[in-house]
């Protein structure tokens, strides 16, 4: 395998249209939350991926390719990308989309936390538990600043971003502990997509919310959120990590909650708590220490961080 490059202009390019891609998912499902549930919307989008990824699956591999040992971390992996989905499209119900955004964010803390604690490769540096500490204190002045600016139901819609943030990174750390650490990327997303598909479906019918009322403005958000989203730009950064160091990669996602939190105020008309502005801007700054702690220990030379 070829040695992985320092981000090119190309690359920059393509992650700053893939951060606003992204930062822009959780304003779709607003905007037509009135149309289609929010737990219908994701489960129509993983359904219509996992077709699509299972048929490039098959086509790759084969008739054998669930037979290869991968299929007990795919099924736990699509089960926690499920609830990360479940999480995402409640809480989008009782909070503001910019809060979904920047908590959901908040992912890279517990799969750091969760390998540090499985793998000793994995271990946090000085640096990284600072960034931790300070994240966990934005998250503390969002919630506990908020006071009455904010009713309990946005408090809850919060606490579900957060898990949501937890699942996701519960399945970073179940993938880079199974079979799935060197299975295709491909058949990763689509263990993931479709069991969130089948599970989001049936919570849709048990809740009578199987209902769509589809306008071309909703397909066209739909094939957005489909297409865009959940095919086109997994692949490209699954591309990226496999051409480019995945800490600078790591870096430049975290424009996304930046993004996110623009487009719901710009798009939405959504207000900003300046207890949220003061946690989100920790959160942020903890998650890039986080994350750039070894970029910066590059930079720098110093074992300490």
């Amino acid at each position: 395998m070829s040695a992985r490059k320092p981000l090119d202009l190309f690359a920059l390019s393509v992650m700053v249209a893939l951060c606003l891609a992204w930062g822009f998912q959780q304003i779709a499902v607003k905007l037509i939350a009135a149309d289609i549930t929010p737990v219908m919307q994701m489960a129509v989008r993983s359904a219509i991926a996992a077709v699509v990824l299972g048929l490039m699956t098959l086509r790759n591999e084969g008739r054998g390719a669930f037979a290869d040992g991968t299929l007990p971390a795919g099924l736990l992996v699509g089960l926690l990308f499920g609830l990360e989905f479940l999480f995402i499209a409640q809480g989008l119900v009782l909070t503001s989309a910019s809060h979904m955004v920047v908590f959901l964010y908040s992912a890279p803390i517990f799969s750091a936390l969760g390998l540090h604690l499985r793998f000793r490769d994995e271990r946090l540096r000085p640096l990284q538990w600072a960034g931790v500490l300070v994240a966990f204190g934005g998250i503390a002045v969002s919630f506990l600043g908020a006071g009455d600016q904010v009713g309990r139901n946005m408090l809850i819609g919060d606490a579900m971003g957060l898990l949501a943030g937890l699942a996701w990174g519960l399945t970073t750390v179940a993938i880079r502990g199974s079979r799935l650490s060197d299975a295709p990327a491909v058949k990763t997303l689509f263990y993931q997509v479709a069991f969130a598909g089948v599970m989001l479906l049936a919570i849709a019918a048990l809740r009578g919310e199987m209902g769509v009322n589809l306008t071309p403005g909703v397909a066209l958000n739909l094939g957005f959120q489909t297409i865009v989203i959940t095919l086109v730009s997994y692949v490209i950064w699954f591309w990226l990590l496999r051409k480019y160091l995945a800490s600078r990669l790591s870096i430049l996602s975290f424009l996304t909650p930046l993004f996110g939190v623009m487009f719901s105020v710009v798009v939405l008309h959504e207000p900003l708590e300046p207890a949220f502005v003061a946690g989100a801007l920790l959160v942020l700054v903890g998650i890039s220490l986080v994350s750039g702690a070894e970029l910066l220990r590059d930079r720098l030379g110093r074992a300490a961080l």
